[in-house]
């Protein structure tokens, strides 16, 4: 639930408390993305579509719960999933490499 706020400062002092919630949760959704590279079995299977596509619903309906833009948060998990499927594809490459 978003609060009020009486002044610039107290928006960023709140947005700055929320992102000390999120960074970690962030770490976290990194590390499950760092073990499905080593259940994927070919490079390409790092980018899976229908998944992707599977989370957008998700996410756009948990917008519409918490009475937000669902479009807002299709944005933000789309460039999130972007940035995810370039790190679990450095993982991949470098636990699939040939030693």
């Amino acid at each position: 639930m978003t609060v009020s706020c009486g002044s610039l400062d107290e928006v960023r002092a709140n947005i700055d408390r929320l992102d000390r919630i999120i960074v970690p949760l962030l770490a976290e959704r990194a590390g499950y993305v760092s073990q499905a590279a080593g259940f994927k079995p070919t490079r390409g299977a790092v980018v899976d579509v229908p998944r992707i596509e599977d989370i957008i619903v998700k996410v756009r309906a948990l917008a519409v719960e918490a009475n937000t833009d669902p479009a807002l948060i299709e944005r933000i998990y789309r460039a999130l999933i972007e940035s995810y499927i370039a790190f679990e594809d450095g993982i991949w490459a470098h636990t699939h490499s040939a030693p």
